[in-house]
Parts: C-alpha cells; sequence; structure tokens
C-alpha cells in the first residue's frame, strides 16, 4: 500500500472542544498521508477521540472500542488509537490497556503535538503509550485543524482553573492557560484562506481570557481583532462563564459587523444553595441581572444555556427554582442533563446524592418546559425574514439546504447547492420546538 491510498478514520466524542482536537488529530494524520475516510471498515487509522464528562459517553467509547476488536481481526494491519480526555484520568489507562489489547495507541489531551512521533512508531510496527500528567505551555500543535471547511473551531483557551463540583474538565485538559492574540489571528486568516467563513472562539471559559497570562488585552479585545479579518461572516465564541461576563464583551458584541448575537450562557441551576454547593461563584439574582445587561444592549441576543438536575443535595424546592428561571429567562434553547458522578471531582464525594428515579423525573419535567420554550420562541419568528450562512444540505432532508440564523437557530429551506457558503436571506414560513423552516426571498 502506497503512502497515497491509506484513510483515517475519526470518531470523536463530547463537546466542540474535543471535536476541534480530533480535526488537530485527523490533520496530522493527512500530513502523513492519510485521506479522511467516514468508513471505519474502509480505514487503515482509526482514531476515537473521547470524553469522560458523563457516564453515557464513557459507556459509548467502551462499546465502541470493544467493537473495533472484529475489525481488527478482519485487518490486523489496522491501526486504532485511542486519544482524548477519557484516557487523560488518572488510573484509567492501565485497566483500558487490559481491557483492550487490541489498541495501538494511547495518547491523552497535553500529548497531540507528538501524535505523529506514536504515529510512526505504530507504523513500524509497535505500540505506542504517551499520557503526560502536566500540560506544557501553550506548545502550537501544527497543523492545528484541518483546512478546506465552511465552519471551524479555534481554541483561544486552554484548561480550566474554575474546578466546578461537577466537572472533570480542569483535572484532565489541566490549569488554564490563553493563546496570544496575533497566534489566533493568524490560525484564522489561514483558515479563512481556505474557504472557512465562519469561526467559533473556544475555551472553558472565553471570558477570562488572557487575564491569567497577565496579557494587555481581554477577550472583547480578541474579538473586535478577529472581527476585522476579510472573508470572515460569521464569528461565535463559548463557552461564558457568567461570573466573569464584562459589560465590555456585551458592548463588543453589540457594536461587531460578524459577531453573532448568541451566548451560550450555562446557567446549571436555578438555586443559590446548588450554585454555591457547584462552586459556581455567583448567584440566580447576579445571573439576572447579567441577562438583563445583555438584553438590553442587543435585544435580539440569543441565549442558549447549560442545565444539570439532581446535584447532592437538590430538593424539590431547589429544582422549582430551576424550573422558574427556565420560565423567567429567554432561553432560545437549553442543554439538559442529569448529574454523573465523575471520579475526582468533589461533588462525586458528596453524601446526599438524589435517587436515579428522582433524577429521571426532574430532567422529564425540565425537558417538557424548556421545549414547549423553545416552539414558542421558534413560532414567534415566524413570517420574519433572517439572513442565513447555508452550511449545506439537511441531513434529514438531503433535497433541502440546512444553514443557521446569527442566532444560531437551524433552518431547512429549498436551495441549490450552489449556494453553500453563501449568506441568504429566507422567511421562516413554519417551526417545530428544534428547527425553523422557510424559504429564499
Amino acid at each position: 500500500m502506497t503512502q497515497n491510498n491509506k484513510k483515517v478514520c475519526t470518531i470523536s466524542y463530547g463537546c466542540q472542544m474535543s471535536e476541534r482536537d480530533a480535526e488537530t488529530l485527523t490533520a496530522i494524520s493527512a500530513q502523513n498521508g492519510y485521506l479522511r475516510t467516514e468508513i471505519a471498515e474502509d480505514a487503515d487509522l482509526i482514531i476515537i477521540n473521547t470524553c469522560c464528562v458523563r457516564e453515557s459517553a464513557e459507556n459509548k467509547i467502551i462499546g465502541k472500542i470493544g467493537q473495533l476488536k472484529t475489525l481488527k481481526k478482519k485487518k490486523p494491519s489496522l491501526i486504532i488509537a485511542v486519544a482524548g480526555c477519557m484516557v487523560q484520568q488518572p488510573g484509567i489507562l492501565e485497566k483500558m490497556q487490559k481491557k483492550a489489547p487490541h489498541i495501538d495507541i494511547w495518547t491523552g489531551t497535553f500529548d497531540y503535538s507528538k501524535f505523529e512521533m506514536l504515529l510512526k512508531s505504530t507504523e513500524s510496527g509497535k505500540k505506542a503509550s504517551l499520557v503526560s500528567t502536566e500540560a506544557e505551555e501553550c506548545s502550537e500543535v501544527v497543523p492545528l485543524a484541518e483546512k478546506g471547511k465552511l465552519r471551524a473551531s479555534v481554541n483561544i483557551v486552554y484548561g480550566c482553573d474554575n474546578y466546578c463540583a461537577y466537572c472533570i474538565v480542569p483535572y484532565v485538559r489541566g490549569q488554564e492557560r490563553s493563546r496570544p492574540l496575533n497566534v489566533i489571528v493568524d490560525e484564522i486568516k489561514d483558515l479563512v484562506d481556505y474557504g472557512c467563513r465562519e469561526v467559533t472562539l473556544l475555551g472553558q471559559n472565553v471570558n477570562s481570557y488572557g487575564k491569567k497570562d497577565k496579557f494587555s488585552y481581554d477577550f472583547s479585545d480578541l474579538l473586535q481583532e478577529v472581527d476585522r479579518i476579510d472573508g470572515l461572516a460569521r464569528i461565535r465564541f463559548m463557552t461564558s462563564h457568567p461570573k466573569d461576563l464584562s459589560d465590555k464583551l456585551i458592548a463588543a458584541v453589540a457594536a461587531g459587523r460578524h459577531i453573532c448575537e448568541h451566548f451560550h450562557f450555562p446557567l446549571q441551576a436555578g438555586s443559590n444553595k446548588i450554585l454555591q454547593a457547584m462552586n459556581r461563584n455567583y448567584t440566580r439574582e447576579y445571573y439576572l441581572q447579567r441577562v438583563k445587561r445583555i438584553l438590553a444592549e442587543i435585544p435580539d441576543a440569543r441565549l442558549t444555556t447549560d442545565i444539570i438536575v439532581g446535584f447532592p443535595g437538590e430538593t424539590e424546592e431547589d429544582f422549582n427554582l430551576t424550573l422558574d428561571m427556565v420560565r423567567t429567562v429567554p432561553f432560545s434553547q437549553a442543554y439538559t442533563f442529569m448529574f454523573s458522578k465523575r471520579s475526582g471531582t468533589a461533588a462525586a464525594e458528596f453524601q446526599d446524592q438524589v435517587p436515579l428515579d428522582v433524577k429521571k423525573y426532574r430532567l422529564q419535567k425540565l425537558m417538557e418546559v424548556q421545549n414547549a420554550r423553545n416552539l414558542a420562541w421558534r413560532q414567534k419568528m415566524i413570517d420574519q425574514n433572517y439572513e442565513i450562512l447555508v452550511e449545506g444540505t439537511s441531513k434529514t432532508d438531503p433535497k433541502h439546504l440546512s444553514g443557521r440564523t446569527r442566532g444560531n437557530e437551524i433552518v431547512i429551506f429549498k436551495g441549490t447547492e450552489d449556494m453553500i457558503g453563501s449568506l441568504v436571506n429566507v422567511k421562516i414560513t413554519s417551526a417545530n420546538s428544534w428547527t425553523l423552516f422557510g424559504g429564499i426571498l
């Protein structure tokens, strides 16, 4: 087999940060002669980029690793790599290696810059494993991401220093460290040269960008600089921690030409008692004050959020306070989860765990309330016109196109494939809880 017809299939689990890491690993593979394929059976290299934020994700990953054993038997030359957050957890690597001896490469979140070395070692017939316990300073991994994509994500902050009681991220991604502004801008310019029209700036807490590193500029300044890049149609960012959302940032979004009026603004809980136990460092009153400020400056702003039900110690009264926040704040969408114990986090050791049946009930109730809110929000958009960035054909109906408003709502409409990558005006004609439907004007 020649260098030019090898193929890589990358399977990613988890958040946008994990997806971004998977792109980096795919791009490194491409530099070493592997062309991307979506079909695992056709691949010579399969990369599984893992997540450990919730138990459900871990179970899916373990199942997928087990399934690949059969494929490895059929194709002994196949190289299988497992990377990411799940591998980075203390003590997990040794257990996984014993359960899955058919895996050729193991590597954690701190060692993507070494992936090419690991791959070459495995190509020569050796198994490879590298999981460092500490992150280096913001060492740049080249290539940074796959080029040629319409929409791209760019890391601006690695790691996290917040240590929310439920969250494993600081333990598997390290302490917070920010990338210099000029490096980020250069990367985005490079992506734009290869056809990127929308960029999402990523960080566990983008609002704290540059603070720990004592940069002379902050996230607002970075946004304004990115907004000046020719060729970009849309700029998004996530995630915004409420405790660090400044008036300056809100003003920067309001004034931006290409900065989307969308704040992913995790609430997590509506009870001050639970927020304190979570170590979120804000109150419901402060959260509402920040929402009021956003909507005063940007009346058409879209707010999306994350909410956890069943956190240890959550009473029915606490849960009702969360429902009250959902009914009060005009969230256009909410990502809702049951609390999941993560070994190594503070909340995993809390004594007053909520029973599973109670968590399931509360999650269902929360989803019912928010889904009704989603539908009401989208129905208000009917008969209105919106600028849509055409992303491609619809996944559910290939005869139609799909795109997003600046507020990140998905819109399905008729059109031709030559419109992909362009901005079009669409009139909304109908809606459900998750999707808008319309026609091009």
